[in-house]
């Protein structure tokens, strides 16, 4: 009677344990949700879920395999207690051996091993060592899965039962799809993060970030109550080379001069693209005359550059004008230091160039003398609405025809047309951006009103004025005069700018939508908060960074970028626009990618005038 008992008890036992397994595995697919903690912190997520396996079975190791290439695959070792450095050994060989004989892979040439144990300060007994090699189950497949996964595998003293194993087989493929799944997300995500920081081509920090670290550094500078010195660094005569050898000759110009200047500064010394041929370069710590010395080497380090551009060995050689600004003396702004500097560094070009130009005390006078005149004469020109747009078309890569036009400001100046960047900073600055927005945005739908085009109208705003209430209205009546469908109009916002309030701009662009406007993301993948953007706001369009389609030819990386954003667009039903379109080449890489429309000085630069039958430079 008592045999009986206990075969029934264990038997029971048995259907409970099966059933915690079961419960576990369902369970798992509920674990399966992304969160950033997760994303950033996976390897600490697949050690909770080892903590899990073992609520309901005893498993010491689970390990998972990724193959990077043919030759290389990274091995994620997790220990539910703290093993020697036998059992370390043994589990290694182990892994290596399952590999070894599967057919699928032969002998990996290299294998990365990364163990990750747990905090708890339980040390693995002798027995469970022992027992270790023969209760380890693997799980490979074909081909790698999502993240490159290839296999996964578990030790656990339930496979000594035939059902549990069987079980088990379930369990490690839903692990596989989860583990692989986590890998492939924190991989993309850390280099979109990475994308978002670097300029693609020379791999420097962009001009996003160095606004960051300009600021950290004039913080930083008030609380030490020390200096620091800015170098803007410009190419002479970049032109001629990307016009003579064209710009794949150009890029690896500006290449190879990155690793010239960066060779030239200290540690900590912080190097940045500004973009184009411009670069700058903070000095934490530097005075003025230290400053001079540092802009000196790097004078001399773009002298020394030499490019062989011609197989008969034709070489070019570079040189740079410098313009130097120090934090206090010369500005404790961060917009006006870098005005300070970038006015120094076109003396050091009227000069004649290959120069550093070091301020005096008038240059000091002189050069906010100037930024106040230019910023009377920007108010002035909005006063007296002069205020231009112009017109880039943008073409439909599915008719090959004009689909829409984005419109550009110019300010008429002393006579002058002006672009944009060289005044909206300004305008920012003394409180007219609204105002400006405002006139250009009722001069190109009076245009528009008098022409035959038909097409969407994309118009830039900034955050700033959007948050405006007064903006709002003036905006809603302007348009509603125009008589021009909301529809047909789509604004575009970028992260350029920080803005506070996020919750007042929602609330504004949700009105927005709801009236019919359109709403387009601008400059996608220059900011990692495009990404937060992207999640909280209802965008139609996407705008491809330029610098990541004008570098697609000459980077696989690049492409890749450009492919997958496009893929992300897709699958949130929004349309993508590619920006800085400049060969036939790269438009023709467009229509391969499936992108939906095509803008930059192929498809056709801005004009004053825009009508169905503005010629466009793209083949038809």
């Amino acid at each position: 009677m008592h045999a009986s008992i206990v075969s029934l008890a264990t038997k029971l036992r048995s259907v409970a344990v099966d059933k915690d397994i079961l419960l576990f595995e369902i369970g798992l697919l509920e674990k399966f949700v992304i969160t950033s903690e997760v994303i950033r912190d996976w390897r600490v997520y697949v050690g909770r879920l080892l903590e899990d396996i073992n609520s309901v079975i005893e498993a010491h190791v689970l390990f998972s395999v990724f193959q990077i290439d043919d030759e290389l695959f990274d091995v994620e070792i997790f220990w539910h207690c703290t093993p020697s450095e036998a059992a370390r050994g043994q589990i290694e060989r182990s892994i290596r051996d399952a590999l070894h004989a599967d057919t699928r892979f032969g002998e990996p040439a290299t294998l990365n091993i990364h163990h990750h144990t747990p905090d708890n300060e339980r040390a693995m007994t002798l027995a469970e060592q022992d027992a270790m090699v023969l209760r380890i189950k693997s799980f490979f497949v074909d081909r790698p899965r999502i993240g490159n996964i290839v296999g996964i595998g578990v030790h656990s003293d339930a496979l000594a039962d035939h059902t549990h194993s069987l079980v088990l087989d379930s369990i490690l493929s839903t692990l596989l799809n989860v583990v692989g799944s986590i890998k492939a997300i924190h991989k993309y995500t850390r280099e979109l993060e990475y994308y978002a920081t670097r300029d693609p081509l020379t791999d420097l920090y962009n001009q996003r970030v160095f606004w960051e670290l300009l600021g950290y550094e004039i913080g930083r500078s008030q609380r030490h109550n020390t200096k620091f010195t800015l170098l803007l660094i410009d190419l002479d005569n970049f032109k001629l080379i990307n016009d003579h050898y064209g710009h794949a000759t150009g890029d690896r110009f500006l290449q190879r001069f990155a690793e010239a200047v960066s060779s030239a500064l200290r540690g900590g010394d912080i190097l940045a693209r500004y973009g184009g041929d411009e670069f700058v370069v903070v000095l934490p710590e530097t005075d003025v005359e230290q400053g001079y010395a540092i802009a000196q080497r790097v004078l001399e380090a773009a002298k020394s550059i030499s490019l062989e551009v011609t197989p008969g060995g034709e070489q070019i050689h570079g040189s740079v004008s410098i313009g130097l600004a120090v934090y206090p003396d010369h500005a404790t702004d961060a917009k006006d230091l870098f005005l300070f500097a970038d006015n120094m560094m076109y003396r050091a070009k009227a000069e004649g160039k290959e120069r550093v130009s070091l301020p005096s005390p008038e240059d000091v006078m002189a050069v906010f003398r100037d930024v106040s005149e230019m910023g009377v004469a920007v108010l002035a020109a909005v006063n007296e609405r002069r205020v231009i747009p112009f017109f880039q078309p943008i073409l439909g890569l599915k008719n090959n025809r004009l689909a829409a036009v984005e419109v550009l400001s110019r300010l008429e100046i002393n006579g002058e047309l002006m672009r944009a960047d060289q005044f909206i900073e300004i305008a920012e600055k003394i409180g007219v951006i609204h105002r400006l927005d405002a006139i250009v945005i009722e001069a190109a739908l009076a245009k528009i009103k008098d022409s035959d085009y038909d097409g969407y109208i994309f118009f830039n705003l900034s955050p700033r004025a959007l948050v405006l209430s007064e903006f709002a209205r003036t905006l809603r009546t302007v348009v509603k005069a125009s008589g021009i469908a909301p529809e047909r109009i789509v604004f575009e916002i970028t992260e350029r700018d920080t803005v506070k309030n996020l919750s007042l701009l929602e609330r504004f662009i949700t009105d927005l939508k709801s009236e019919g406007f359109g709403l387009a993301i601008d400059d996608f993948g220059s900011g990692f908060s495009s990404f937060h953007y992207l999640r909280r706001f209802p965008f139609d369009f996407l705008k491809i960074e330029g610098d990541f389609i004008a570098n697609m030819l000459n980077s696989e990386r690049d492409r890749v970028f450009v492919q997958s954003i496009t893929e992300l667009a897709k699958a949130l039903d929004i349309q993508v626009v590619a920006e800085f379109v400049e060969s036939a080449e790269v438009l023709e890489m467009l229509r391969e990618l499936k992108i939906d429309f095509a803008q930059g000085y192929y498809i056709g630069r801005p004009e004053r005038q825009v009508t169905l039958s503005q010629t466009l430079s793209a083949p038809t």
